[in-house]
Parts: C-alpha cells; sequence; structure tokens
C-alpha cells in the first residue's frame, strides 16, 4: 500500500511538525558497512531530521545488512533501518533466511529503485555461443560460468530466479558443464578480468565505477533480459522493474527492462506514530538534503518515497 502520509506530501507532514516542532530525537539507524551508500543515507536521514527538529541525532549503527537489520529492529537494537524489499518480503513470508513469518516491520519511505539487476557477460564468450538475450543460456545448453553474489545476500537470491525463470537453473546449467560461483561484488571483476568467470548477475547501480573499471579491461556485453522472466521475478519477490537505458553503455545492444532492488527505510510496527511522522515529514520537507549525499541520490522524490507497495506503511 503507497503512503498517502507522503504522497499528500506537507498536509500531515507540516501538521506534525507544526504539533511537535520543539522534539529532539535521539534515534538509531541500522545499515550495513561503514562508507558504503547506505552511510551516506544514514548522514542524510540526519541531516534531514536536525534540519527539522534542532538538537536531534540519527546514529548510524554498521551491521551485516539488511537481512541482520530486521533481526535488529525485531530487537529494538535500532529505531530505524535500512533494508531492501526484497528483504522484507522474505521477511513477511517467513522464508529463509527467516525461521517464521514476521509482520512487525513498516515501511517509512522508499530510499532508491534504481540497483537493477544487471547480467554483464565476456563479450567473446556472447559471441562464440550467439547469446544476446538470457533464455539463449538455456536454449543453447551453454556451458557458462556465471557469477552470482555471495550467499546469504538477496541479490544473489533474486538472480538465482532470474535463472531458473529462464530455464537455466543453476544445476542445469552445472548438467552443461557450467557452473554458478558465488562472490562478493569486489571480487566479482577481478574473477572476470581473469577469464575465471564468463558472465556476472548482480545488483548494481547504472555506470557504477566497478563496471566502468571492469568494461576498461575487459570488452562486454549487456545481457538483454526476456521480458517474461522479468515478470516472472518481480511478481515472485513483489519487486520492481528498471530500464536500463541503451545510453548507458556503449556495448549495450537496446533498452534493458530488468528487476531491480530497492532500499527502503523502516521501523517497528509498534514505533511511537509522533516519531514516524516527524521523520517523515523531515525526509520531505528536506529531500534536497538527502539528494545531496551522493549523486546516485538526485533522481530520488517525494512520490517515490511514497510509492512501495511491498510491506505497509506506518
Amino acid at each position: 500500500m503507497k503512503s498517502y502520509k507522503i504522497l499528500t506530501l506537507l498536509a500531515a507532514g507540516l501538521m506534525s511538525l507544526t504539533t511537535s516542532a520543539n522534539a529532539a530525537y535521539n534515534l538509531t539507524l541500522c545499515g550495513a558497512s561503514p562508507g558504503g551508500l547506505w552511510s551516506m543515507l544514514g548522514a542524510g536521514v540526519d541531516a534531514a531530521v536536525k534540519e527539522s527538529h534542532p538538537g536531534s541525532i540519527v546514529t548510524y549503527q554498521t551491521s551485516g545488512g539488511g537481512f541482520a537489520n530486521v533481526g535488529l529492529l525485531q530487537q529494538s537494537k535500532c529505531d530505524l533501518a535500512l533494508i531492501h524489499d526484497a528483504e522484507a518480503v522474505l521477511a513477511r513470508d517467513g522464508k529463509a533466511p527467516f525461521k517464521a513469518p514476521i509482520d512487525s516491520i513498516r515501511t517509512v519511505a522508499v530510499m532508491y529503485t534504481w540497483a537493477p539487476m544487471q547480467m554483464i557477460m565476456n563479450k567473446d564468450f556472447a559471441e562464440k555461443h550467439g547469446i544476446s538475450k538470457l533464455s539463449d543460456i538455456a536454449a543453447n545448453k551453454v556451458p557458462v560460468r556465471v557469477l552470482l553474489n555471495k550467499r546469504g545476500n538477496v541479490a544473489s537470491q533474486v538472480g538465482a530466479s532470474m535463472l531458473d525463470a529462464a530455464g537455466a537453473s543453476a544445476a542445469d546449467i552445472k548438467s552443461w558443464g557450467g557452473d554458478v560461483v558465488f562472490a562478493a561484488s569486489k571480487e566479482q571483476g577481478e574473477l572476470m578480468r581473469d577469464r575465471r568467470a564468463d558472465v556476472l548477475l548482480n545488483s548494481l547501480f547504472v555506470n557504477h565505477r566497478s563496471i566502468r573499471q571492469l568494461a576498461e579491461s575487459l570488452d562486454v556485453v549487456l545481457v538483454d533480459i526476456d521480458s517474461d522472466a522479468t515478470s516472472a521475478v518481480t511478481g515472485e519477490w513483489n519487486i520492481g522493474s528498471y530500464t536500463i537505458k541503451n545510453a548507458a553503455y556503449d556495448w549495450s545492444g537496446g533498452d534493458v527492462v530488468t528487476p531491480t532492488l530497492s532500499a527502503q527505510l523502516f521501523v517497528r510496527a509498534d514505533a511511537d506514530p509522533q516519531m514516524v511522522s516527524d521523520v517523515t515529514a523531515a525526509l520531505v520537507k528536506n529531500i534536497e538534503l538527502v539528494r545531496g549525499v551522493h549523486k546516485a541520490m538526485k533522481p530520488l522524490s517525494v512520490g517515490l518515497m511514497g510509492g512501495s507497495e511491498a510491506i505497509a506503511y506506518h
């Protein structure tokens, strides 16, 4: 359900700012590793809340990422948490790594939706095996060495779902003489450059530095994702799709529509309604402070913040 609190913008938000203008908050926001985009988002939330509520502090707490943050929210070890939409859906449905359904988290705002699943393949390999789209791997029974993110990372699970939807499961690929290897994002470029892998499938910002570095050292192509695979995966995970424009890369053959991961700000369902309203209003009113933390955040809009349909808003 979309957030009408955000979509009606300052109607609800400024009223709550007026009624609690003197409130100063001391909040903890669980993110991921230090120094990454999520830590910058934490700084943006801190700046926005401080601007509307002087004296407030939003402390960024490092963690293992979205899966861990679900548990930290559950244990009341943080007041706010960044979690991918797909991770929150797994928690809601009680799927691995969660042991039972969790219905005690609520959305505050969507922070970004532009971390699309990108399939980047060695150009020589693609030409040798006639691959221009994901389904060609299954159609040609290609002995491909695929890189997915490390086990336990939601991008790895979504990537596996994409392979399954295209008829190229890990078991299938191995039966054709290929392999599926799990590696952290930082390792994937090295494995591709050393020709120990043929293709990576990972959630990355378009034109991310790691992609540019790979393309500088190796001829690559962006593999198209079949529309039925994209539809199946976005439906399975209740996530959105993203269009990677042809102009994004010199080595792209056209626009590519692919599943995407979004990061969202969450609270516990029993969080103080006034605090949630004040934080929401601060983000809406001071959106430029959040946009300003990194150039990747420039597309953030109030409409986007209120547009999640994965987990109910507070």
